[in-house]
């Protein structure tokens, strides 16, 4: 009976690892030539769940000594987004917070403690997951950062060019469904992320 009983346990606790992977990439974030910060991303899914994380630091000096820092968290269940949450800071200063969570019925946009929108359509593809999936056949995406949709074109040649509200442009280099680089006008700053390494 108690051999039976730890077999048992033994089976639920390799059987909970069973639908767990992950995956992370790293960048250096370059302006005119030199890295000025550094861009993890990580990847988990575990059962109808994948979790996106990603984390910019970025050291600058543009006029003065510029310190940004972007965290992404964002999490989907099965096709849609259930939640994100994204902190940026300037100078160690609060500068946008920006949350997203389904509720059920809608997505209710809450930025900087305030109720901005609410999203009734379903969102299935979101900035950050642009580090992780070449957006073959994808025209939307959402910002997680802004709270809205982003126009995603197909420029050819596995590049593509994300248009936001502001008609801000980013573009997204592949090789083998891979993000190897982008070019990215993040409001602030005008950068560039190219691929480190896979871990």
């Amino acid at each position: 009976m108690i051999k039976n009983l730890v077999l048992i346990v033994c089976f639920i606790t390799l059987g909970s690892d069973l639908y767990t992977s992950e995956e992370k990439i790293l960048f250096d974030v370059i302006r005119n030539e030199k890295v000025i910060g550094s861009l993890k991303a990580t990847k988990i899914i575990k059962d109808s769940k994948t979790y996106y994380k990603s984390s910019t630091s970025i050291n600058a000096k543009i006029i003065k000594e510029i310190r940004v820092n972007y965290k992404y968290d964002v999490i989907f269940d099965s096709e849609s987004l259930e939640q994100s949450n994204v902190n940026i800071t300037v100078n160690e200063k609060s500068h946008a917070k920006t949350i997203t969570e389904w509720d059920d019925t809608n997505y209710q946009v809450i930025k900087n403690g305030k109720n901005e929108a609410t999203i009734t359509n379903a969102i299935s593809y979101a900035t950050v997951q642009l580090y992780f999936e070449e957006p073959k056949n994808i025209t939307t995406c959402y910002s997680e950062q802004n709270g809205d949709f982003n126009t995603i074109i197909a420029m050819g040649n596995h590049i593509y060019k994300k248009v936001n509200a502001s008609n801000n442009e980013n573009l997204y280099y592949y090789k083998n469904g891979l993000l190897t680089k982008a070019t990215i006008d993040g409001g602030l700053i005008q950068f560039e992320i190219i691929r480190k390494s896979n871990h």
